[in-house]
C-alpha cells in the first residue's frame, strides 16, 4: 500500500519519514475497538515509529497507518513488527460470543449477567443483548470455559463444549438453539403457564362460590394454580439468590408462600398469577424484539452471483467473500447481496426492508463507473443500492462498495441490537430500588418474628403478623406495572 491510503496524513512525509498503510482486518481478523487501540498504542510506543493511528479506508474498513523513520527501518520490518504486535494481542486477549436464539430475553437478567461476568478476574468487558452474550477476557487470567460456566449458571440452555474455543484466536462460539424459558410449549411456555394459573384460579373460585365442593377439591385446584404461577418465578428467584441477590421475584415468591402458610392458598395463587402475567408479557415482548433483529439479519442472502474474469462467467460465492469492486449479477426478484451501485441494466427495487419506502425505486447505471468507484459516497441515489432490498423485473449488475459486515443493513442490525441493551431511567431506578427494598422487607419481617419479646402475645400470633406484613409489603403493582405496559405493543 502507498502513503495515499492514509489520506492527508501521508502528505507531510519527508525523505526520512515514510508512511505504511495496513489493513486492520489482516492484522486482527476479529478485532474490536479495544484491541485496535492496544495495537495502535503499542506500535506508537516503538522508538522507531513516529506515529501510529487508524483511518477509514476506501472500503470503509479501518486501516492502520504507521509513520516510521525510513533511514532506520524498512517497510517490511514495520509490517513484521505490526504483525508480531497483533499476534501478541491476539494471544493475550480472547473474545467469546454466544448467540443462542433465546438470547437474553429479560433486561434484569441481562444486567445481572453482565455484572456477574465483570466480577470475574480477567474479564475486560462484557455485554448482553437480546441476541448474544459477548465477553472479552485476558487468556492468562481466565479461560473461555470458566466464562461459559458462569453464563451457563444464568441460562437454562447449556453451551455445548464444541462451541468453546480457547486457542490463540478470537473466539466466536454459537450455542445450540434452545429457548431460555423453554418447556413443553416452547417459547410461549410462560404465557401459557400464566393462563393456566389464571384459569385454575377462576375455576377454584367458581367451585368455592357456586358449586359447594369439598374444601379438599378447592385446595387441589388452588394448589395447581399456585404451581403454574410459581414455576418460572421459582427459577428466576433461585438464579438471583444463588448469586447473592434478593430481588422482587424472591419477595413475591416468599409473599405467596406466606399467604399459603396462613391458609390463604387462593391469595398466594392470585399474587403469583398477576406477577407471572407481567413477567410473561415482558419476556414475550423481548422475544419479539429479538426475532425482529434476527429477521433483519436474514434479509441479506447468504450467497451472491459474481462476474469475474474476462469470460463473463458467473460464480456463486458466500456473501462474506465479496470484495470491494466485485460485480454482482442480480436476477429478477432476487434480494441484493451487498451495498453498491448499478453498472449495467435497469430495474425497480423494493427498498422497503431497509429504507421503509412503500414504492419501488427505479434504478439505472452510473454514467461513469470509474468516477463512481473513486468516490462511491457521491453516487446518485438513482444508482445506489442496498443489501437486503428486492430486485424487480429487470436483471442488473452492481459493483460492491461495502463489505458484508459494513453494509447499511448490517449497521442497522447492530444499532438495533445495541439499542436493546439500553435501559431507561425508570428501569435503572426500579433495579436499584428493589435491591434495597427487598432485603429491607426481609430483615423487617425477621425482626417482627421476635416481637413477642416486647409484646405479650403467643408466638403463633407473631408469626401470623409477620407473614401478614410480608404479604402486604409485596410490591405487586411495582412488579407487574412495567412489564404489563408492553402489552399494547405486542400486536
Amino acid at each position: 500500500m502507498t502513503d495515499r491510503d492514509c489520506g492527508a496524513t501521508g502528505r507531510n512525509d519527508t525523505p526520512a519519514i515514510k508512511t505504511l498503510a495496513l489493513e486492520l482486518a489482516d492484522l486482527l481478523p476479529s478485532s474490536d475497538e479495544r484491541c485496535a487501540d492496544r495495537l495502535t498504542y503499542g506500535l506508537a510506543a516503538d522508538v522507531i515509529i513516529k506515529q501510529a493511528h487508524l483511518v477509514a479506508g476506501e472500503t470503509r474498513k479501518p486501516r492502520l497507518c504507521v509513520h516510521y523513520d525510513a533511514s532506520a527501518v524498512t517497510a517490511s520490518d514495520i509490517q513484521l513488527r505490526a504483525r508480531q504486535a497483533a499476534q501478541t494481542i491476539t494471544s493475550q486477549y480472547g473474545h467469546l460470543s454466544w448467540s443462542p436464539t433465546d438470547g437474553v430475553d429479560d433486561v434484569t437478567i441481562g444486567m445481572e449477567l453482565v455484572e456477574q461476568l465483570q466480577t470475574i478476574p480477567g474479564v475486560v468487558a462484557a455485554e448482553a443483548t437480546p441476541t448474544a452474550v459477548e465477553v472479552e477476557f485476558e487468556r492468562a487470567v481466565v479461560t473461555a470455559q470458566e466464562i461459559v460456566d458462569v453464563i451457563g449458571e444464568w441460562s437454562r440452555s447449556q453451551v455445548p463444549e464444541r462451541d468453546i474455543e480457547d486457542s490463540p484466536a478470537h473466539e466466536d462460539g454459537h450455542a445450540d438453539h434452545q429457548h431460555r424459558h423453554g418447556g413443553i410449549f416452547g417459547e410461549r411456555s410462560e404465557l401459557i403457564f400464566a393462563a393456566l394459573s389464571g384459569g385454575l384460579l377462576l375455576t377454584g373460585w367458581l367451585l368455592a362460590t357456586f358449586a359447594g365442593t369439598p374444601r379438599i377439591v378447592e385446595l387441589v385446584v388452588y394448589s395447581l394454580a399456585f404451581f403454574f404461577g410459581a414455576y418460572f418465578t421459582v427459577q428466576e428467584a433461585y438464579a438471583s439468590v444463588r448469586h447473592g441477590r434478593f430481588e422482587i421475584d424472591f419477595l413475591m415468591l416468599v409473599s405467596a408462600a406466606g399467604a399459603a402458610a396462613l391458609g390463604e392458598v387462593a391469595e398466594g395463587a392470585l399474587l403469583l398469577f398477576l406477577f407471572s402475567v407481567g413477567h410473561a408479557l415482558e419476556g414475550y415482548a423481548m422475544g419479539r424484539a429479538r426475532r425482529a433483529i434476527e429477521a433483519l439479519a436474514e434479509l441479506a442472502p447468504k450467497t451472491a452471483l459474481v462476474r469475474r474474469g474476462g469470460t463473463g462467467d458467473t460464480v456463486e460465492i458466500p456473501v462474506a467473500d465479496l470484495g470491494i469492486g466485485d460485480v454482482v449479477v442480480v436476477r429478477p426478484n432476487m434480494r441484493l447481496a451487498a451495498d453498491g451501485f448499478v453498472v449495467a441494466g435497469t430495474s425497480s427495487i423494493d427498498q422497503a426492508p431497509v429504507t421503509g419506502e412503500s414504492v419501488p425505486v427505479d434504478k439505472r447505471p452510473v454514467p461513469d463507473v470509474a468516477a463512481a468507484t473513486a468516490a462511491p459516497e457521491l453516487v446518485d441515489a438513482t444508482a445506489r443500492v442496498f443489501a437486503g432490498t428486492i430486485n424487480g423485473a429487470g436483471a442488473i449488475e452492481i459493483q460492491v462498495t461495502r463489505l458484508a459486515g459494513d453494509s447499511t443493513l448490517a449497521r442497522v442490525v447492530r444499532l438495533v441490537a445495541e439499542a436493546q441493551t439500553k435501559t431507561t431511567s425508570t428501569q435503572r431506578f426500579t433495579d436499584k430500588f428493589q435491591r434495597i427494598f427487598v432485603p429491607t422487607i426481609l430483615v423487617g419481617v425477621a425482626l417482627l418474628l421476635f416481637a413477642g419479646l416486647v409484646v405479650d402475645e403467643p408466638f403463633t400470633a407473631t408469626v401470623y403478623r409477620a407473614l401478614a406484613v410480608l404479604v402486604a409489603a409485596s410490591p405487586c403493582a411495582l412488579a407487574i406495572a412495567t412489564p404489563s405496559a408492553v402489552a399494547p405493543f405486542l400486536r
